[in-house]
């Protein structure tokens, strides 16, 4: 029950620091946070096709960045999923940030994006959808992401991919994001991704004291972690309610999908970290689907906490956990 050694020391570069929005608002705050984060650290992104374009969506154009193969490069290598579809296969991929905060350009997206595709061969495509600020609610983000899937379905073989191996994905509420727009897609009776691939996904409405043959949820980080890397009942609710627009009665099951029947959803992959308040809620997840019968891969990062893929690939963990979601993006099969 230790810390990676490495996100460790780190933790000094914060040192005194009560929460990250305050941090900003201090010279040299945001420095110190990319020191945090592994940004002095040497490290060279791999070398993948970047496109930067904006998808057409019902709230107005969605800004996506897309990472991998390009039709210029050649045509695509063939398919192993058994279809004789041809192509890579691809990810739409959501960055975390409380719904709230969050872009393009921070690790968790444009970091994750250039690793995921050079280590898979595959595509991989990050969303820009619209923040809970100024008057945005749900179903506005969720909107977004629905129109960054159905553009990648539509542009599959432009981007070299094959449009049944298409998964979908996101770090903590990018995971929310991700689930609830796999279920709509099911519901409406729409192809559903090919894989789920999340990373330490928040999908419930509460912190409960204890999940199904787990010990409590918060045994792990207790006097780890300082307060701006831990997570309370107030913090998951303002985060929900601020998403919805309302209190958490009024969220359908596409904006808090952890409490949805995950039957019929297609295979998934799971990463949760062991030093994280919000681990009950991808255990709880991957709970729910075993019991639906339906084929899971879950990867406990030791070491970590909630929010590490945000940290440079300098770091070992970092990598291991980019690693994983790279094999179980090329390991996707069209979805049966």
């Amino acid at each position: 029950m230790t810390l990676d050694p490495e996100l460790a020391g780190l933790l000094h570069h914060l040192a005194g620091v009560e929460s990250v929005p305050e941090l900003l608002t201090r010279p040299g705050g945001r420095e110190r946070l990319d020191a945090f984060c592994g940004g002095l650290l040497p490290y060279s992104p791999p070398d993948v096709a970047v496109r930067h374009l904006e998808v057409p969506g019902p709230n107005g154009a969605v800004p996506v960045r897309i990472y991998g193969a390009r039709p210029e490069d050649g045509p695509p290598a063939a398919s192993d999923g058994g279809t004789g579809e041809g192509g890579s296969t691809a990810l739409v991929w959501m960055h975390g940030g409380n719904f709230a905060v969050g872009d393009l350009d921070m690790r968790e997206s444009d970091q994750l994006g250039r690793e995921v595709a050079a280590r898979s061969g595959g595509v991989v495509v990050c969303v820009g959808y619209r923040l809970a600020l100024d008057g945005v609610h749900f179903p506005v983000p969720h909107e977004d992401v629905l129109a960054a899937w159905f553009w990648t379905r539509e542009h599959a073989r432009e981007l070299g991919a094959d449009p049944s191996r298409i998964c979908l994905g996101g770090a903590s509420v990018g995971g929310n994001l991700a689930v609830g727009a796999a279920l709509y897609l099911m519901d409406a009776g729409l192809q559903p991704p090919a894989k789920l691939v999340l990373a330490y996904p928040f999908l419930h409405g509460e912190l409960p004291g204890e999940l199904p043959a787990a010990p409590p949820h918060d045994l792990s980080s207790a006097g780890l972690l300082p307060p701006f890397l831990r997570f309370t009942d107030e913090d998951c609710r303002d985060m929900l309610e601020n998403y919805i627009g309302g209190p958490l009665a009024m969220a359908s099951s596409y904006a808090m999908p952890g409490h949805a029947d995950p039957a019929g959803l297609p295979p998934s992959a799971v990463l949760a970290c062991e030093h994280d308040d919000l681990r009950f809620s991808a255990e709880a997840f991957v709970e729910g689907l075993r019991a639906a019968d339906v084929e899971t891969s879950y990867r406990l990062e030791e070491g970590a906490f909630h929010g590490y893929l945000n940290h440079s690939a300098a770091l070992g963990l970092v990598r291991r956990g980019l690693s994983f979601l790279a094999a179980e993006l090329e390991s996707a099969k069209p979805f049966q």
